[in-house]
């Protein structure tokens, strides 16, 4: 049996309550699950003979604006890896506007630490049990959170501590 099919299996055998939806996109596995059972997914993913050891990156969308938002304004997507078998698919969470909150993975994989950070502070979702969810990519005064498609457009250059003091043709 091949690998798609074990991670198919081993997912709708113990978690077909989670699982929303599967999607086969250019020959990528992916699952839309629910926020609820994300942790205990990941965990009996971490610790089965699948060896999903490896989380390669956590990202999200923000729907605003689309007809996808009436399924959830905010979507985390969570890119996982078998080092054993050598392949890749995808976890999809979809998260409502007034509330986009979800648990941190951290005591799963120390790696998602600094990911789960970028994502809170980019798109402002809040990961539930963080050891520290704090800015990492924008400067401590700016309010809101830039990659959300309702941020107001400026056109003023950020202050960084290496730019504040420079000339303003410098940073141009």
């Amino acid at each position: 049996m091949d690998i798609r099919q074990q991670v198919r299996d081993f997912l709708t055998q113990r978690f077909a309550n989670v699982i929303v939806s599967e999607d086969n996109f250019r020959d990528q596995q992916s699952f839309t699950i629910r926020v609820d059972g994300l942790f205990d997914l990941c965990q009996a993913l971490y610790d089965s003979d699948l060896d999903i050891k490896y989380l390669a990156d956590i990202t999200s969308v923000d729907w605003y604006g689309d007809t996808e938002e009436a399924n959830g304004r905010f979507q985390v997507i969570y890119n996982l890896y078998s080092l054993k078998f050598q392949y890749r698919f995808f976890l999809k969470v979809r998260l409502p506007a007034d509330k986009p909150e979800i648990q941190s993975l951290t005591p799963l994989w120390n790696g998602a630490n600094w990911l789960e950070r970028e994502v809170w502070d980019l798109m402002g979702i809040v990961f539930i049990g963080h050891p520290d969810l704090t800015k990492i990519l924008t400067p401590d005064d700016l309010e809101g959170h830039p990659l959300r498609r309702d941020f107001p457009l400026t056109y003023e250059v950020p202050q960084f501590s290496w730019n504040k003091d420079a000339p303003p043709e410098v940073i141009k």
